[in-house]
């Protein structure tokens, strides 16, 4: 019975996707991969964390309808791959899932089969198969037949003119290639397993940093790594204090400056905090790395990496108040938002690293959580159609508006440009070419199938 849904999933996926672009048809096989999933391993499914998963991979697949993006379908395959991964193993840490949910989906059926011929099933040993005989079964009688055929049909032009009518043209090999390969991969993922030395490792190893009955490093060299701790720590606060202070003078400053000023300042401070905020999860990783974290004089050095902690953080706002103030006077680019992405990560790394030293957290921990948060952030990134957001705000809100950085962008804001190209007043060259991408968008619609259809194409119907 098992056999029955992964034929008609891998039937359905060879007609989704044979020669087909992106569209419909993946959102469709979202769809499908969940209820497969569903039926082949229910129980998978009564686990919270793999409901969301499987909630998180059918809103990616709601995205690419929507707007089809590479962003959407790239957050699409990792859904995916992540929703496997939750199958084979619920209890493991996301990044975790992904190495499983992709060794699942490449080589699953080939995993089983290797462990099937050095497994004995109930202690019985399996019958050898003859191989040889099955292939004098085929091949021999294939061989005659054609053989046979061929002297018939020189001997007898009737015969010869039947058989040249029949035609098999109708089989198209290279669709029941892509079943095949349809049905390869639905088997694999609801067939999920694991590499048994990382998920055992990382299902057995907790968030705590455990102490050690005997700490490996003696008193006096905790004392002295302490004081260098306290030092250094002292002295970056101090550093980063004077640095806060001159970046905000500098701040007042930013409204006098050119584009091309206010972009080197921005991308300067950009590149500074990530040299910086990596140094300084580095050094706090180093000092609260072990026994230092138990040692019972560790109060101070502890409060001045706190205060690092939270200068940084203020860093981070300052930066993105850079950041904002270039947007406000040039508009929104894909780069800019980017910026704003790494700030919001930077942020939430700090925050993880101060409970990782305030909670004594090992290492995996900040790995799991930051990884975890970085797939929502993801997630929830590629629900938003960032053309269509972009070109809304460049033109309704920014100082300048860039309309040849807005054409450069995909058709998913083409309607919104056609709107401000009939209402606004820009220059012929401009208008033209905002309607020579409308119309090549019409066609390209109109000559979409059922499997490559968007969300676009009921607007234009409508």
């Amino acid at each position: 019975m098992k056999q029955i849904p992964l034929i008609i999933g891998a039937l359905l996926f060879s007609t989704f996707f044979y020669n087909q672009n992106i569209g419909l048809n993946l959102s469709l096989f979202t769809l499908l991969t969940i209820i497969l999933l569903v039926i082949t391993n229910t129980s998978a499914f009564k686990k919270q964390s793999t409901i969301f998963i499987s909630l998180a991979y059918l809103t990616s697949g709601i995205t690419v309808f929507l707007y089809d993006s590479n962003l959407t379908v790239f957050t699409n395959i990792l859904s995916f791959i992540t929703l496997v991964g939750s199958v084979s193993n619920h209890s493991s840490s996301v990044y975790i899932q992904w190495i499983n949910g992709l060794y699942t989906t490449i080589v699953a059926a080939f995993s089983q089969y290797y462990d099937s011929l050095n497994t004995e099933i109930k202690n019985v040993q399996k019958q050898k198969i003859d191989y040889l005989y099955w292939a004098k079964l085929i091949l021999i009688p294939t061989v005659i037949l054609i053989i046979f055929s061929t002297l018939y049909r020189i001997g007898n032009p009737k015969f010869d003119a039947l058989i040249s009518q029949v035609d098999l043209s109708f089989i198209n090999f290279q669709w029941i290639l892509l079943s095949g390969l349809g049905y390869y991969l639905l088997y694999n993922i609801t067939n999920p397993i694991t590499i048994e030395p990382i998920t055992e490792l990382d299902t057995k190893t907790g968030n705590e940093l455990q102490k050690k009955e005997e700490l490996l490093v003696s008193q006096e060299k905790l004392k002295k790594e302490n004081q260098l701790g306290i030092v250094l720590m002292f002295s970056l606060n101090v550093l980063i204090v004077l640095y806060l202070i001159t970046d905000m003078m500098y701040l007042s400053e930013l409204h006098n400056m050119n584009g091309t000023e206010l972009s080197k300042q921005v991308h300067n401070g950009v590149n500074a905090l990530i040299v910086s905020i990596i140094f300084a999860i580095l050094i706090l990783l180093y000092f609260f790395r072990g026994d230092l974290n138990f040692f019972k004089q560790n109060k101070s050095l502890k409060n001045l990496a706190f205060v690092w902690i939270f200068l940084n953080i203020n860093l981070v706002v300052l930066t993105a108040i850079k950041n904002f103030e270039y947007i406000q006077s040039f508009g929104f680019t894909y780069k800019r938002i980017g910026v704003l992405v790494y700030l919001l990560l930077t942020l939430i790394g700090l925050i993880t690293t101060f409970i990782k030293v305030q909670n004594i957290k090992n290492l995996w921990f900040l790995f799991r959580k930051n990884s975890q948060i970085a797939f929502i952030i993801l997630i929830i990134a590629s629900s938003i159609n960032w053309d269509n957001t972009i070109t809304n705000y460049n033109i309704n809100y920014a100082e300048q508006t860039d309309v040849d950085y807005l054409l450069s962008l995909s058709n998913n804001n083409i309607f919104i440009l056609k709107q401000y190209a009939n209402n606004s007043k820009i220059n012929f060259e401009q208008k033209f070419d905002i309607d020579t991408k409308h119309l090549n968008y019409l066609q390209e619609l109109q000559q979409n199938s059922w499997q490559e259809m968007v969300y676009d194409n009921l607007i234009v119907k409508e």
